[in-house]
């Protein structure tokens, strides 16, 4: 993969548009056609041409030929976010009867599509452990139409055996979706692997600047045909060419964001994981991680995310840690150039127990996404946080 060809180059016909180093905004909702034969021609490769910008728009398409390259992909569709793009596969390749096998722990629109909508229209589904092996293939009916990973899941990082998978998938005809949005294209790559689809939510570190919300689905082009030709054009959810222009640019710095945030992240787990007020710490590339082996084969490099517990905390505990931190901006998501912290107790009241949940993550984990500060600066501000809080030791 030549990286910085797909990055700066690759889609960019810059003797179209007057040799602009950066590409145009086509920000039309309709392209003119000189005749009815050329109008006819375009409305029959709607997935190509520039017809309509719900479909198709030259700056959109710029940008599904550098994420397909960069996943090793045949072609890719971009939609309005990264649920988006996960629902539209899902909905694409499963019909009333099928069964979908996902992971324990998938993003909790993921969850919410599988349980509270597909339900309703009789696909049904098995959450597992599906970092076992065995309990994928036990998971496996007749009917399982679909395999829907998360590798590395995006709180306590649990990975899956991507080849091991998606070879017992293939010979009974079921298909494989991965998301790979933690990991990134730059550090792991799920198609080679033999998985038949690779989601993202752009959102994160494809675009990288906290601006834009997005998602991208690769894969065989015949598989994106049907996603098309299903939900991407029946459902519209679909990025505006301004959004898909912040993600070429968010490209331009793609490898060296990642590049800092591998070097960063890695001293940030370590001083964590030594910290005497640290009950825990979920990050894959840990010595001791019981996924050792498998981060080393699928994983060529880490991403900037770790999560921890704070000893013998209570929400309170938690809620005072995370207000003293000053560098760590308290917000959702991750993949930005800034680092956040995102404590799962926001989302309880403030006296409420911290009671483990069966498939969920737990409920005292405190999730850090580290940016492209200097890890001096970030460790000294998670240990004037653990003073702040009377938690140090």
């Amino acid at each position: 993969m030549d990286l910085d060809w797909i990055i700066n180059h690759l889609g960019e016909d810059r003797a179209q548009y007057f040799g602009a180093v950066a590409p145009p905004v086509m920000q039309s909702s309709i392209f003119t056609f000189p005749d009815v034969a050329a109008m006819r021609a375009a409305a029959a490769q709607e997935m190509d041409a520039a017809f309509y910008t719900r479909g198709s728009n030259p700056t959109v398409k710029i940008l599904r030929r550098k994420l397909a390259a960069l996943e090793g992909a045949e072609e890719c569709l971009v939609f309005a976010s990264g649920a988006a793009a996960i629902a539209a596969a899902v909905v694409a390749l499963t019909r009333a009867g099928d069964h979908v096998v996902c992971v324990q722990k998938p993003y909790s629109w993921t969850r919410a599509l599988l349980r509270d909508l597909l339900a309703r229209f009789g696909v049904a589904h098995s959450f597992v452990d599906a970092s076992a092996i065995d309990e994928v293939a036990a998971a496996l009916q007749a009917q399982t139409r679909l395999i829907v990973l998360e590798s590395p899941n995006s709180l306590t990082f649990e990975q899956q055996d991507l080849a091991a998978i998606a070879a017992i998938a293939r010979p009974r005809g079921i298909l494989t979706l991965c998301d790979n949005s933690h990991a990134s294209p730059l550090n792991q790559s799920p198609l080679a692997l033999g998985i038949d689809l690779v989601a993202h939510s752009a959102t994160k570190y494809l675009n990288g600047h906290s601006d834009v919300v997005a998602g991208a689905l690769c894969g065989r082009r015949a598989l994106l045909q049907s996603v098309f030709q299903g939900p991407f054009m029946t459902l519209g959810a679909i990025p505006s060419p301004h959004d898909a222009a912040l993600i070429l640019r968010g490209l331009r710095t793609f490898k060296l964001r990642m590049q800092r945030i591998a070097e960063t992240t890695p001293r940030v787990a370590a001083f964590l994981a030594a910290h005497p007020r640290v009950a825990k710490v979920w990050y894959p590339h840990l010595p001791d991680h019981p996924q050792q082996g498998l981060t080393q084969r699928q994983l060529r490099a880490p991403s900037g995310l770790v999560s921890f517990a704070i000893r013998d905390a209570d929400v309170r505990v938690i809620e005072r840690f995370c207000n003293a931190l000053r560098r760590f901006l308290l917000a959702v998501s991750w993949g930005g150039y800034e680092s956040l912290v995102c404590p799962l107790a926001a989302f309880l009241p403030p006296d409420a127990p911290l009671v483990p949940s069966s498939g969920r993550a737990p409920p005292e984990l405190i999730r850090l996404s580290v940016g492209l500060e200097e890890p001096e600066v970030l460790i000294a501000d998670l240990e004037q946080a653990f003073h702040a809080c009377g938690e140090a030791g």
